[in-house]
C-alpha cells in the first residue's frame, strides 16, 4: 500500500528558498561532525591520542547534543522556530570557532562538548521546521535535497578540509566552517520568514508537561527506539573510516579526498532521486531497498585489505547510496508521527535519542577497534557485524512505524 498521494505536489518559491537555505545550513552542521572522521588520520599521530580518545572526541559531542536536546525539548514549541534556529546557530559557531584554536586533547575535547550543546539542537529544529511547512506528501523530496548536505560535504568540505589541513593545520577545516556558517547565519536573519503557527496549538503551560506529554506516547516511545537503533549503525563506522582507509586499504592521505570526491559527487544525485522514490513508491520500501544495499557493502567493506583505490570509491559509492535511502525516508517516515502541537518536541527528543545512542556507538567503536602502534585497525570486521544486526532489527522497527502513519491516515 502506498503512502503517498499519486500526484505529486509542487513547491512554491518560498518553499524552494526554504528547502536551499535548510540545506546549506545542514552542510555547515554535517560538514563540522564529518570532518573529524577524515581528520582521525592526522589527529591521532598529531595530538598523540589513542583510538579510544578519539571517539571520545567524536561521541562527546553526541553526548553534549542529546542532553541538551533533551532539556530543550519542553520548551521547543513555545518560540519561533527561526529565533530558536538563530540562537542555537550562534552557540554553535562559537563551538566550531573553540575547535578551531584548540591546542590539545582536552581543549579540543571541551570544545566539542560546546559545539554539541548548541548544534544538537539544530537538527530538530530543521526538522520541525520542515514538517511544518511541507505535507507528507512532499517530505521525501525536502528530506531528499536537505540529506544533499551530506554528499556536498564530501564533495567540497571534505576534500577541501583535507587539503587545508595537509597544508596549514588541522585547525583550519573549523575556520572555514566558521566563515560559511557566518553568511549561512546572516541569509536566515535576513529573508527566512518566522515560524509560528504551532505557538497557535500549545495546550500545555508546563514545559515540563509538555515534555512528559512527548514522551510518555505509545507511539511516540516506538519511534524513539527505532530512531536510536538507527542512529548507532550510522554511528559505528564513520569515526574510523579513514584511519581504516589508510592503513588497512592502503589508501595515502593524499589521494584519500578522492574516494570523498566521488562519493559524494554520486551522492548528489542518488539523494533527491531516493526522496523522489520515496514520495512515489512509498518510503518504507525505499527504507527497506536501502538497508539491503548497506548490509551487502558493510559486510564486503569491512572485511577488505590493500584495495585498489578505484574498487574502494565503487564500494563506497554504493554503500552511501544505501545510508542515504534508509536516513531520507525514515526521517520522512518518522516525521508523519507527532501531532502539530507537539512537533518541536518530539523533534527534540528524537534529536537527543539519536546522538546519545550515535555517542555511545562511536565510543563502543572506539573499543571494539584496536591499533597497535602505526599498524592496521583490528577488529574492524566485527564492528561491521554489528552494524548489520543493528540494521536487520530496524528493517522490522520500521515497518512497525510505517503501518501506524498509514493507519493514521486513513480517513
Amino acid at each position: 500500500m502506498k503512502d503517498t498521494a499519486p500526484v505529486l505536489k509542487t513547491f512554491s518559491g518560498y518553499q524552494k528558498f526554504v528547502v536551499s537555505i535548510l540545506a546549506f545550513l545542514q552542510f555547515t552542521l554535517i560538514l563540522d561532525f564529518m570532518i573529524l572522521s577524515p581528520l582521525g588520520a592526522i589527529l591521532m599521530p598529531e595530538l598523540k591520542i589513542s583510538t579510544s580518545q578519539f571517539g571520545l572526541v567524536v561521541s562527546i559531542y553526541a553526548f553534549s547534543a542529546g542532553i541538551s536536546g533533551l532539556l530543550a525539548a519542553g520548551f521547543a514549541d513555545r518560540f519561533d522556530r527561526k529565533k530558536l534556529l538563530l540562537f542555537f546557530y550562534a552557540g554553535f559557531v562559537l563551538g566550531t570557532f573553540l575547535c578551531a584554536i584548540a591546542t590539545d586533547y582536552h581543549f579540543l575535547l571541551f570544545s566539542r562538548m560546546i559545539t554539541g550543546i548548541f548544534g544538537g539542537v539544530i537538527g530538530s529544529v530543521v526538522f520541525a521546521i520542515t514538517t511544518d511547512l511541507f505535507p507528507l506528501e512532499m517530505r521525501g523530496r525536502v528530506m531528499g535535497v536537505v540529506q544533499t548536505a551530506f554528499a556536498v560535504s564530501q564533495i567540497l568540505g571534505i576534500p577541501a578540509g583535507l587539503f587545508l589541513s595537509t597544508h596549514w593545520g588541522w585547525h583550519s577545516p573549523f575556520y572555514m566552517i566558521v566563515g560559511v556558517s557566518l553568511v549561512v547565519g546572516a541569509v536566515i536573519v535576513v529573508y527566512l520568514r518566522p515560524i509560528n503557527a504551532h505557538l497557535l496549538l500549545k495546550s500545555e503551560h508546563s514545559p515540563f508537561r509538555h515534555l512528559v506529554n512527548t514522551v510518555s506516547k505509545p507511539r511516540n516511545l516506538q519511534a524513539f527506539a527505532t530512531t536510536a537503533l538507527l542512529s548507532t549503525g550510522g554511528f559505528m563506522m564513520m569515526p574510523f573510516s579513514s584511519a581504516f582507509a589508510v592503513n588497512n586499504l592502503k589508501i595515502d592521505l593524499q589521494h584519500l579526498p578522492l574516494v570523498y570526491l566521488f562519493t559524494g559527487m554520486c551522492n548528489i544525485v542518488v539523494a533527491p532521486f531516493v526522496g523522489r522514490l520515496a514520495d512515489t513508491v512509498g518510503k518504507f520500501k525505499v527504507f527497506a531497498w536501502g538497508s539491503g544495499l548497506t548490509i551487502t557493502t558493510v559486510l564486503v567493506y569491512t572485511h577488505l585489505g590493500a584495495t585498489p583505490i578505484a574498487i574502494v570509491i565503487l564500494i563506497s559509492v554504493l554503500m552511501f547510496a544505501g545510508i542515504t535511502s534508509r536516513m531520507i525516508s525514515s526521517s520522512a517516515l518518522i516525521s508523519a508521527i507527532p501531532d502539530p502541537a507537539h512537533r518541536g518536541s518530539f523533534m527534540s527528543v528524537s534529536s537527543s535519542v539519536q546522538q546519545i545512542s550515535g555517542g555511545f556507538a562511536a565510543a563502543l567503536a572506539g573499543i571494539i577497534v584496536i591499533q597497535n602502534g602505526d599498524g592496521p585497525l583490528q577488529r574492524f570486521d566485527i564492528l561491521g557485524y554489528v552494524v548489520i544486526l543493528a540494521t536487520l532489527i530496524t528493517i522490522a522497527m520500521m515497518y512497525f512505524v510505517n503501518r501506524h502513519v498509514e493507519s493514521k491516515r486513513k480517513p
